[in-house]
């Protein structure tokens, strides 16, 4: 599969987080990290290196882009399609830039219950966020005009007694009620995280 036909099947792959990220470079480190993940798999099993070398690219580098995509496939000795399929089975995989500082909202029954739906709405608003015309099962993550906050909707994060709760990059949130939505967020724009 060629670059170009690739590149056709990611979702977006520029958004306003996108200069938030380096670009996609298969730098000494990736190579060395490559090499680590796959000397932890048998011969026949090379394949299994694939979640932690993409896991390691999209820390690094914000989201999948194709030439991540290709690269990982060729390091790992399979077909850039077979690397595309994780990417799209798992959501934790992004195949666009998220914003500076993403939010991952849970819209799990409790979560929803306590408020998440309500939450979601204040950090759009806050942030100049328009979901409007996002395709939620395809390209779940919504970016801000300024590239620094994006927002996506997150199932089950495993803390229903505290809800609503969300994620923002890793650190974990409970008890984020609408009206806090903008302590939040201050958090963060105060921080240079």
């Amino acid at each position: 599969m060629s670059d170009s036909s690739l590149e056709s099947l990611i979702a977006s792959p520029e958004t306003p987080g996108t200069k938030h990220f380096p670009p996609f470079a298969a730098d000494e480190a990736l190579e060395a990290e490559a090499v680590k993940r796959l000397a932890q798999f048998p011969e026949d099993r090379k394949r299994s290196a694939v979640l932690p070398i993409l896991h390691h690219i999209q820390h690094h580098h914000g989201f999948l882009s194709a030439a991540a995509i290709e690269w990982t496939a060729q390091r790992v000795g399979i077909e850039p399609i077979k690397v595309l399929e994780v990417v799209t089975f798992y959501p934790g995989f992004r195949q666009s830039a998220p914003g500076k500082f993403h939010i991952r909202v849970c819209r799990t029954l409790s979560c929803a219950m306590g408020g998440s739906y309500e939450l979601m709405d204040q950090l759009c608003e806050l942030t100049g966020i328009d979901r409007a015309s996002l395709d939620p099962h395809h390209h779940p993550i919504a970016v801000s005009p300024c590239g620094t906050w994006s927002v996506e909707f997150a199932e089950c994060l495993a803390s229903c007694g505290t809800a609503p709760v969300c994620l923002v990059n890793d650190d974990f949130h409970e008890a984020i009620a609408p009206e806090k939505a903008q302590a939040l967020l201050d958090q963060y724009s105060s921080n240079d995280h």
